[in-house]
């Protein structure tokens, strides 16, 4: 009988081949084996051991521990010293907390079974749109992963659930399988990610700016993803035809069919003229009166948006806040530009960044003199043309606030008031009976995932909560759905706390085992002597960024996310002085490339969960043929990043004034 490997296999093999023969080479041409060679020498045991399949955390520790041992000369109190040290420096840790609350809230939600009917919901709201299966399970995936977090989670349960509905509607094997893996991966970049909680954590960068930071680069990779999906679709609808009348017809309520309702009709005239007494045909004033309030809670929505918008626009700014701005402005003109790419100090705090409070005292006696001046002028004398216009307008905002009334609202604000306006009066003209079930799905899929995602990350970034305070405000937000869509069981409860509690023992004992190994890498001048050797290549920044994606997007095949994190990045992270390198942005360009690695084969973890529970004909083959253009995608997405990286920094710089 005769045995047969498996590509992947065979790949890992030679890849392991190839890591011993380059650590045998280096200590072979090295004129002197030194403890920094040995440290390497320890880095490639690792890497091997963990391919070969032994487990990464005791894999990090017993490694740690006997080169540790050797460092100290075979001195066994030091090492065991070292150790407890070291793990009592990750159980001190209070970032660490924030990943049981968060794994909890994912696992919860996900078994609050929201996702079958919020794919439901979004596929027929965009049944117009090409290929618009695939396109509301990107927007499923988003969602979900942003829920959740968990990408073996969303692949397997959108592999279950979308798949079979994309493959009976004709849609292409690989663009489906690309869709669904691609998708589900966002929840490596897309906050409240696990993955930043660890990066923050081991590169000593602030986890509430990470989540700023990674804010838009989500959504650009999200729109990206769609926009290739309907450009596709356009151009090959034989891959993702249009959805037939069958599958988009809505079925509508028994009361509304008895009042004349149907698929096309307007429901606000319809709905309007049964509560008057005209055909309402024995149907409850209380059921009408329900759905007009359904109808017109986007028009309440924006009355409410508009008026407090107005308030907000028209406050004339109390002096004190006037101060405080005008000082901010100052600093902001006399700082230097550093391109957005330097690092403040103690950025390793989970709390938001001090203000300027340090210097309101000096600047509200400089806006004292200001509104002097302006009191002694004539009331009709035109402002300063030299001055900045903020800077007029909050000293106008100031002399609003002595005199108790408003200033008038910005021409911005009434232009957006006129576009929400206007497509508030388009949304009416096309409510039909049977966009308004849509609509009302959305209600109760949609839009409680949405409220709950952003009562998290709206605290975290605003800084009104701190991301372990965000994320059991999250859990007690899971735990709510799953009451309110009567998926509570102590079953559910019971599952939800046992994955939990594994997939947090197995990220703190990988914290554990990472804080051993980098210990005994460092004791042993490793990490020395490859930043002796990095600084020897005199690299410019954009090759050393480069050099690193590259040897990440590597590592990503063999590896999970959370062995390259707390094994290199304590290598990298130290490199990045010497460039000029952000942590931050190297965060974001980080979390870009392992999405990419997870979909990179011949070791594309996204494609093993979608094949466990894809039909027998879906070959993997034809997932990774369908993972290919969106992996290009991504590597669109880094380059993109970090040709523009006010795509991931400006938030940051807004809110914390990085």
């Amino acid at each position: 009988m005769k045995f047969k490997l498996r590509k992947e296999l065979w790949f890992g093999f030679i890849l392991m081949g190839l890591i011993i023969a380059a650590a045998l080479g280096m200590l072979i041409a090295a004129p002197k084996i030194t403890n920094g060679h040995i440290g390497l020498l320890m880095l490639s045991l690792v890497v091997v051991a963990i391919m070969l399949g032994f487990p990464t955390a005791f894999t990090l520790m017993g490694m740690g521990m006997l080169f540790t041992w050797i460092a100290y000369e075979e001195n066994t109190a030091k090492t065991l010293n070292l150790m407890v040290q070291s793990a009592y420096k990750v159980m001190s840790n209070d970032v660490l907390i924030s990943i049981p609350l968060f794994v909890f809230m994912g696992y919860l939600v996900e078994r609050a079974n929201l996702i079958e009917k919020l794919f439901r919901s979004l596929h027929l709201a965009l049944a117009r749109v090409p290929g618009s299966l695939a396109v509301a399970t990107l927007v499923t995936c988003a969602v979900f992963a942003t829920a959740t977090g968990i990408v073996g989670a969303v692949v397997t349960l959108m592999g279950l659930l979308a798949l079979p509905q994309m493959l009976k509607g004709g849609y292409d094997v690989r663009l489906s399988a690309g869709a669904i893996t691609a998708g589900g991966c966002l929840g490596i970049l897309i906050p409240p990610s696990v993955m930043l909680i660890v990066y923050g954590a081991t590169a000593g960068v602030s986890v509430v700016q990470l989540y700023a930071g990674a804010f838009f680069p989500g959504l650009m990779l999200a729109g990206l993803y769609i926009l290739y999906v309907i450009l596709l679709a356009k151009i090959r609808p034989d891959m993702a035809p249009p959805l037939t009348a069958e599958q988009r017809f809505v079925p509508l309520p028994e009361p509304l069919l008895k009042v004349g309702a149907d698929q096309v009709k307007r429901a606000l005239p319809v709905l309007i003229n049964a509560l008057k007494g005209r055909r309402n045909h024995g149907v409850a004033a209380s059921y009408l009166l329900k759905q007009l309030g359904i109808a017109l809670l986007p028009a309440i929505l924006y009355a409410v948006v508009a008026l407090s918008s107005y308030n907000s626009v028209t406050r004339a700014v109390p002096v004190e806040d006037a101060a405080s701005t005008m000082s901010e402005m100052g600093a902001e003109s006399s700082a230097p530009a550093e391109g957005g790419l330097a690092e403040p100090v103690g950025s390793s705090d989970l709390a938001e960044p001090p203000g300027e409070a340090a210097s309101e005292a000096a600047a509200e006696g400089e806006l004292k003199e200001i509104g002097a001046e302006a009191a002694a002028s004539a009331p009709a004398a035109a402002p300063d043309l030299a001055a900045p216009p903020s800077a007029a307008s909050t000293a106008t905002s100031a002399a609003g606030a002595a005199s108790g009334e408003r200033v008038p609202a910005p021409t911005g604000y009434w232009i957006g008031l006129g576009v929400g306006g206007a497509s508030l009066l388009a949304f009416y003209a096309i409510l039909s009976f049977a966009r308004l079930e849509i609509f009302k799905m959305l209600l109760s899929s949609f839009f409680p995932l949405l409220v709950l995602i952003l009562a998290v990350l709206g605290s975290i970034v605003l800084g009104l909560a701190t991301p372990t305070e965000a994320a059991a405000v999250g859990a007690l937000g899971g735990f709510l759905l799953a009451v309110a869509y009567k998926q509570l069981t102590f079953e559910v409860v019971k599952e939800s706390v046992f994955l939990t509690a594994k997939t947090s023992a197995m990220v703190c004992w990988l914290f554990v085992g990472s804080a051993i190994f980098s210990a005994a890498f460092a004791l042993l001048g490793g990490q020395e002597l490859v930043e002796t050797w990095v600084m020897s290549l005199n690299l410019t920044k954009v090759e050393f960024l480069i050099l690193s994606q590259v040897i990440i997007f590597i590592l990503g095949w063999p590896l999970e996310w959370t062995e390259i994190i707390v094994i290199f990045m304590p290598i990298f992270i130290p490199l990045l002085d010497n460039f000029g390198v952000d942590p931050l942005f190297f965060g974001l360009l980080v979390a870009l490339n392992l999405q990419t690695a997870f979909l990179s084969p011949p070791v594309a973890m996204a494609a093993f969960y979608l094949k466990g529970v894809a039909p027998k004909h879906v070959t993997l083959n034809q997932i990774f043929a369908g993972m290919l253009p969106f992996m290009g995608i991504q590597v669109m997405a880094i380059v993109l990043l970090y040709m523009f990286p006010a795509i991931g920094l400006w938030l940051p710089q807004v809110l914390y004034g990085r």
